[in-house]
């Protein structure tokens, strides 16, 4: 059967990814959310503390290319549950990036400088993803979210053990991603062929590189 035809793009949506945009990349984040319960935070090492910066500058770039792979689906997802979907999806990403954002000013360092590099690339993906199908679009969330949730993994190992601050905001953005993969799947997202989700992975092994130190 044929994909229904994509949805018309309009100035009003137009502007609106442009100002989702924006925001995603410059203005304060603010969290939709309360932030999880989280321990006082404990002096580190100046070791510690850069590893730690690196670590969390990596999340969030993670979670604005997140984001704006979202947007970029929602932008022409022909079906109104997964618009929505897409867009709840990213409001939570929008409450990590500022869970990130708020622990990277506590240790006193920045966000990634090529986060416009990381949202323009995802945007693309996401508006491409989402002109072929909704399921495919669907598709690319749960590999996107399994991957997250393997590079947070590794990210908790890597944490000093005092951290618990840093440590609580993983495991919680953790399970967010673990629900966002499992309802994408039950909304009918496909199986990405085996070399775009190797692609994926070379690309977010490229991103998760340059994000520590940049």
């Amino acid at each position: 059967m044929d994909s229904p035809p994509l949805p018309p793009l309009t100035i009003d949506g137009l502007l609106t990814a442009a100002d989702n945009a924006l925001r995603a990349l410059f203005a304060p984040a603010r969290a939709h959310r309360r932030p999880p319960d989280l321990p006082e935070a404990v002096p580190l090492s100046g070791t510690d503390r850069r590893r730690v910066a690196g670590l969390m500058r990596v999340d969030h770039a993670g979670e604005v290319a997140a984001q704006a792979l979202y947007h970029g689906q929602a932008l022409l997802a022909r079906d109104a549950q997964t618009r929505d979907f897409l867009l709840k999806a990213a409001r939570e990403e929008g409450d990590h990036l500022a869970w990130c954002e708020q622990r990277l000013h506590e240790l006193g360092d920045r966000t990634s400088l090529l986060n416009p590099l990381w949202y323009a690339g995802s945007f693309a993906i996401g508006v491409a993803a989402a002109a072929v199908s909704d399921r495919l679009s669907l598709g690319f969330v749960t590999e996107t979210e399994r991957q997250v949730e393997g590079h947070l993994a590794s990210h908790l190992e890597r944490l000093p053990v005092d951290d618990q601050r840093s440590r609580r905001i993983l495991e919680t953005m953790q399970d967010d991603e673990a629900g966002h993969a499992e309802a994408a799947l039950a909304a009918g997202a496909v199986e990405l062929p085996r070399p775009v989700r190797s692609l994926m992975r070379m690309t977010s092994k490229l991103m998760t590189g340059t994000a520590y130190w940049l």
